[in-house]
């Protein structure tokens, strides 16, 4: 039995490290990964906003809880598996170098045909809106990097985050206060709860122990 178990095992290895099979074990495994980090950075983060802030049943939230993380998990492993193919087929075209450009139009085809054009969840909202402010902060440390804005001192770039964080502050609570509508509901719920929520009681139970 062992014998057998170690001949398959070696079959396996010998499989997987054969460069032939390299691409297509490529795509196997990046969807791998997506499924699993999405699983992974979903399902607490879920576990703890529903229990907390979701009415209904034991049962309706935890169902909730395994919706939310199957459509992270789901939309990573998909993006990546896009992302991936695409990138093999454009290095593909141009003979098996890879271009400056190759990773820009990989991703927007993946945007597009998973975060774009599918059903808006509040999962794939949450994602790109993530990604977005990490690309808007990234291409403020770019522009300094590349001499586009002057820096001399290290000013601008220190302080990118700090005016970042402001920034983006103040425009959420300019928006949640004057046109709360139109601000994700996800977002919307939990400033509700923090501002809105503080300004009324009745007594001490609804002061200290739960909102009226």
């Amino acid at each position: 039995m062992a014998t057998h178990l170690a001949a398959l095992e070696s079959a396996v290895n010998t499989f997987l490290l054969d460069p032939v099979n390299h691409d297509i074990l490529v795509l196997l495994k990046g969807l791998r990964n997506g499924l699993v980090y999405g699983t992974k950075i979903r399902f607490p983060h879920a576990l703890v906003m529903v229990l907390l802030f979701r009415s209904g049943t034991f049962r309706e939230k935890f169902s909730t809880i395994l919706t939310l993380t199957k459509n992270h998990a789901k939309t990573l492993g998909s993006f990546v598996l896009t992302y991936k193919s695409a990138m093999l087929f454009l290095r593909h075209l141009t003979g098996g170098k890879e271009e400056g450009h190759h990773s820009f139009l990989a991703g927007l085809l993946g945007g597009y045909l998973v975060f774009g054009r599918g059903k808006q969840t509040s999962v794939n909202q949450q994602i790109v809106m993530y990604v977005f402010a990490r690309v808007v902060m990234g291409m403020a440390k770019l522009s300094v990097k590349k001499g586009i804005v002057p820096d001399p001192n290290g000013v601008v770039s220190n302080n990118a985050h700090p005016v970042f964080a402001a920034m983006s502050w103040a425009c959420v609570m300019w928006l949640f206060r004057w046109h709360p509508d139109v601000v994700q509901s996800s977002l919307r719920t939990s400033m509700v709860y923090l501002y809105n929520n503080a300004e009324t009681w009745d007594g001490w139970k609804n002061f200290l122990w739960h909102n009226s």
